[in-house]
This record gives structure tokens, C-alpha cells and sequence, in this order.
């Protein structure tokens, strides 16, 4: 039995360490290590840094604008400068250079639109970041709670299996002693393989486990520690306004409907006038046939309106207050979803606050039952049925109390994301793209 054990507890050893390099750590590591290199996160924070760039780009549109143009080549000129010419034409070399500047002055808050609107897209993309960071660290908590579930549930099924294994022992003896029947040898073998499949698949689940823990936070566990619950709120309504004020993807999905309103707000800065100041001069020689310098400098405040476009601005602008009612739809979408994600979460862990006692008293009695078989066994009064039906009460009694004790931590860190507060309540820092603000 000894040897059987060493080969299970190899197996499991490889079992953690077979796809990549094994960690131990306690679940706020795990999660931090998943925040930080997790690609979902890493999408939408590189996503995120885009928007920073795109705010920047808007700005650009309050600062002066300055463009240099150089220029040579060949004109051909027939006008009143070349009048006089054999020909009344001219061909010369052109040669052109100028320098422009333009400050804009007024373009119906285009230019301040395009700011607000890269804004808002900056703040739904910084709480889309904290968003996706919740729900992936749910997502790591479930399989740093799974590794360790399994590997409890692995340990259950050797102690069912060296009970049989014991039990069998006794019968053999018996049998072979001549005072046993072969029957009852025959019914021990039966449990005792059934047992053994019982550990060969529950290693096989933990396997599983493993490679979905690698996924998600990146390293191979080992050694993981069995965090302590979290406290939930006192009810699910008080939970539900928490959310509602909370929840990283409901505040994104807020932010989405600011930046569609000012995106309208720049659609119809196209029906009003562009005015600039524009400063200029430029250095020319040999244009329009004149065989000389032409140079110049001005100053103008020049203003352009566009008079007719053929309703396309009046179409955009139409196309911009549909897209803020369809993200004020998505935000009514959201909330729903976000509310049932939470009574789901309550619910679960309501059930398993009820269930948990029954199942441990359950678990106890099977064990004070088996107990008391063995002794009545040994003095005849109970079968070898008997016995080894009380082994199996007691592994599958010890096994539905495990479960709901990880059904109820697992509810408990589920409801914690519900609220936008998975990380806070970890005491996880987030990344730094999460964080709220515009670029400079």
C-alpha cells in the first residue's frame, strides 16, 4: 500500500510541474501575476494606451500649425510680363519657397468636441481595463480554488482507497485461512478497483485543473495556499446598489454615451464657419514669366464655410444622436446583466450557506457509521457489504461537504467581482492603464 501511495504522490507531483514552470503562491500572488501578464488584460491595456495617443492627437488641434513648401521646375508664361518677347511667351525655371502658420480661432467646438470625445473613449477604455481585470481575476480564483479542490478531493479518494485496500487485505486473509468466502473476496476486489478508478480519474481532474491555472495566470501552481472567506454585504440589495454605483463596466459603458454625444457635438460643428488667422511669406523667383524675385508676406484672418454638402453633415450628425441611443441601450443592457450576475452570486452563496451544515453533519454521521461497522464486522454482526458500503457513504458524504465549502469561498470572491471590488477586497493593486485620466 505504501508503494502504491509513493506512485500516486508522483504522479501528482509531475502532474504540476509537467507544462511550465511551477509556482507557489498565495491567491493575491496568483493574481497579481495574472493581472500583469494575462493577454485579455494586456489587449485592452495596450487598447487603452492607444486612446491616450488619440486624446493627444485632438489637442493638437488648439496649437498653431506651421508648414514649409520649396518648389522648382519648369513654367511656361504668356500674359502681359512676356508681351514683349519674341513669341509673347517665356519659359523659365520656377523656383518656389514659402512658410505658413495657422492658429485656429473658431470652428464651432470641432476641435473641443474631438477632445471630449477622445476623453470619454479614454475613461470607458481605463474602467474597460479594471473591468476585464475582475472578471480575469475571477477567473484565476476559480482555478487557483479548483487546483485545490481537486487536490483535496485526490486525497479523499487515497483514503477511500487504502481503506479498501485494508479491508481487502483482511478478507484475503480470511479467504485464504479457509474461514472467509470466496464471494466476499470476490466483492472486495470489485470496490477495491473501483476505488482505484475513483483516484485514477480524480488525478486526471486535477491534471485539468492544473493546465486551466497555467492559462489563465501563467505559471504552473504548486504549493497553493487555501485563502480564508470574504465577508459579503449584509443583503443582496444593499450588494445590488453597490454595483450599480461600482461596477468598471457599467461606469465604461457610461463613458461610452459622453463620448457619442460630443462625437454629435462635432457633427454639427460642420454647419458652422471655420475662421484661422494665417500668417505667411513666401520667396519665389521667375514666376508668370517675370525674370525676377516675386516675394511676399501677409497676414489674414481668413474664414470658410462650407455652404452645401449634399446633407451628408446633417446625415452624420443624425448617424451620431442614433449611436447615443444605441450606447445608452448598451448600458441598459449592461445593467441587467450585471444585476442577474449578482443574484446569481447570492444565490449560490445562500445555498451554500444552507447546505454546508446538512452536509457536514451528513459527513459526521457517516463517519460515526463506519466506525461502528468496522467494530460490528469484526464480531460478525455486519457483512463485508455492509462495510464497504459504509467506506463509499463516507467518501462520497466527505466529498459533497468539500464542494459546498468551495462552492461557498468561490461565491463569495464572485460576489466581490459583481461589485467591482474583487481586486480592492484582495488588496491587488491594478494596472496602472486603469487608472482614470486624460493625456497631457
Amino acid at each position: 500500500m505504501n508503494k502504491k501511495l509513493l506512485v500516486m504522490t508522483a504522479s501528482v507531483v509531475w502532474s504540476f510541474g509537467f507544462a511550465g514552470v511551477a509556482s507557489s503562491a498565495t491567491l493575491a500572488e496568483a493574481i497579481t501575476q495574472t493581472i500583469q501578464t494575462n493577454p485579455d488584460i494586456l489587449i485592452d491595456a495596450n487598447r487603452k494606451l492607444s486612446v491616450d495617443e488619440a486624446v493627444k492627437q485632438a489637442k493638437g488641434g488648439y496649437y498653431p500649425k506651421v508648414d514649409l513648401n520649396l518648389g522648382i521646375g519648369r513654367e511656361w508664361s504668356e500674359n502681359i510680363s512676356t508681351f514683349g518677347k519674341p513669341g509673347h511667351d517665356d519659359i523659365l525655371t520656377r523656383r518656389e519657397s514659402g512658410l505658413t502658420l495657422s492658429q485656429l480661432l473658431y470652428d464651432g467646438s470641432a476641435t473641443s468636441s474631438e477632445v471630449n470625445r477622445q476623453k470619454s473613449r479614454l475613461s470607458s477604455a481605463s474602467r474597460k481595463v479594471m473591468g476585464t481585470s475582475e472578471q480575469i481575476g475571477l477567473k484565476a480564483i476559480e482555478t487557483y480554488l479548483d487546483v485545490l479542490r481537486r487536490g483535496e478531493l485526490l486525497k479523499l479518494a487515497q483514503d477511500n482507497l487504502e481503506a479498501h485496500d485494508k479491508t481487502f487485505g483482511q478478507i484475503k486473509v480470511r479467504s485464504e485461512g479457509g474461514i472467509g468466502r470466496k464471494a466476499d473476496l470476490d466483492q472486495a476486489q470489485t470496490r477495491l478497483s473501483l476505488s482505484q478508478a475513483n483516484v485514477a480519474s480524480a488525478e486526471a481532474n486535477l491534471r485539468e485543473s492544473n493546465i486551466s491555472y497555467n492559462r489563465v495566470v501563467g505559471v504552473m501552481p504548486d504549493a497553493l495556499v487555501k485563502p480564508t472567506p470574504v465577508d459579503a454585504p449584509a443583503s443582496v440589495d444593499d450588494a445590488l446598489k453597490i454595483a450599480l454605483e461600482n461596477h468598471p463596466i457599467l461606469r465604461s459603458a457610461m463613458a461610452d454615451i459622453d463620448a457619442t454625444r460630443a462625437q454629435k457635438s462635432a457633427a454639427e460643428s460642420l454647419l458652422k464657419p471655420r475662421v484661422n488667422l494665417e500668417l505667411g511669406t513666401g520667396w519665389n523667383r521667375d514666376l508668370a514669366g517675370v525674370d525676377f524675385k516675386n516675394n511676399n508676406a501677409y497676414a489674414m484672418v481668413r474664414m470658410r464655410y462650407n455652404l452645401f454638402n449634399g446633407g451628408s453633415d446633417k446625415a452624420r450628425i443624425s448617424e451620431a444622436g442614433i449611436q447615443t441611443q444605441e450606447a445608452i441601450e448598451v448600458l441598459n443592457r449592461t445593467q441587467r446583466q450585471v444585476e442577474e450576475s449578482l443574484r446569481l452570486s447570492w444565490n449560490s452563496l445562500l445555498t451554500a450557506q444552507d447546505r454546508l451544515p446538512k452536509l457536514k453533519a451528513t459527513a459526521e454521521a457517516a463517519e460515526r457509521t463506519r466506525d461502528g461497522y468496522i467494530k460490528q464486522f469484526n464480531i460478525g454482526q455486519r457483512t463485508l457489504l455492509d462495510l464497504l458500503d459504509s467506506e463509499n457513504e463516507l467518501y462520497n458524504g466527505r466529498a459533497n461537504y468539500l464542494e459546498a465549502q468551495y462552492i461557498d469561498l468561490f461565491s463569495r470572491y464572485r460576489l466581490m467581482a459583481d461589485l467591482g471590488r474583487l481586486l480592492e477586497t484582495l488588496g491587488v493593486a491594478s494596472r496602472v492603464e486603469a487608472m482614470e485620466g486624460s493625456a497631457q
